[in-house]
């Protein structure tokens, strides 16, 4: 069956998504700002529950060129993620001169991890040579790429994903992220070839704690938050079991 990585930023996202049925878990904050590094006190118990949870390494919006402070930020997160007992981290860094990957940086980041999982996050949809930036990342150790193919969205993207999971023969998996609901999901599984889907799976606006305007006025919340949601995970996993019981899915690599 398809692994299912469900982003979250919060403990009760969490929760939500290892209720829904979720395989895996990206944890980092700030997903209004396409995730950010997690606290380390999120990070302490996301490492209590009984699934894999990768962090991300991200410390701050914006670019992916990285300053020797910034990689010191990253450096302590990622000891951080190893200390707390969690199974990777998703790192990514660019090069200013031309948006390849930063591989002198990689190398470092990639040390520190030691033994955790690597997974190259959406910086690899910046890269102006995606086939030379996979095997790039073979040759960093890395188990996964998460990507979209480099469109705003994986489903838009799916032939350029097919093309990556040819390329890569195994030897790390494509994670196709952004814009997956369980209408498309089949879809893209079906035209891509990739065997391990990422997703937000926040619920409708609707289901969101009512903010009051006094929040609201003081920048304490934001109006278009939305909460991960245990029903949106379990409905995208019901489809991916529709999927495999179609006879369509290929065996999955580890999580």
């Amino acid at each position: 069956m398809p692994i299912l990585e469900v982003c979250v930023d919060d403990v009760a996202g969490l929760d939500a998504a290892i209720e829904g049925g979720a395989d895996r878990i990206e944890l980092c904050s700030a997903l209004a700002l396409g995730g950010l590094s997690p606290s380390s006190g999120l990070m302490a118990e996301a490492g209590r529950r009984a699934i894999p949870v990768i962090a991300l390494i991200r410390p701050r919006s914006g670019g992916f060129v990285y300053s020797a402070a910034e990689e010191r930020v990253m450096l302590q997160d990622i000891a951080r993620a190893a200390d707390l007992g969690l199974a990777g981290v998703a790192i990514g860094a660019l090069r200013p001169e031309d948006g390849a990957l930063d591989l002198a940086l990689l190398r470092r980041l990639a040390g520190a991890a030691g033994a955790l999982q690597l997974t190259l996050h959406r910086a690899f949809d910046l890269v102006p040579d995606p086939a030379l930036a996979l095997e790039q990342a073979v040759d960093l150790g890395f188990r996964r790429v998460l990507s979209s193919g480099g469109a705003p969205t994986a489903p838009a993207s799916s032939a350029r994903l097919a093309s990556l999971v040819a390329q890569s023969r195994g030897r790390l998996q494509m994670l196709a992220g952004s814009g997956i609901t369980p209408a498309n999901a089949p879809a893209l599984l079906d035209a891509s070839g990739v065997q391990e889907l990422h997703a937000s799976c926040r619920g409708p606006a609707a289901d969101a704690e009512p903010m009051s305007d006094r929040l609201l006025a003081f920048g304490f919340a934001s109006p278009a938050c939305r909460p991960t949601s245990a029903a949106a995970v379990r409905a995208l996993k019901a489809y991916l079991l529709q999927w495999q019981e179609q006879g369509r899915q290929q065996a999955p690599g580890p999580v």
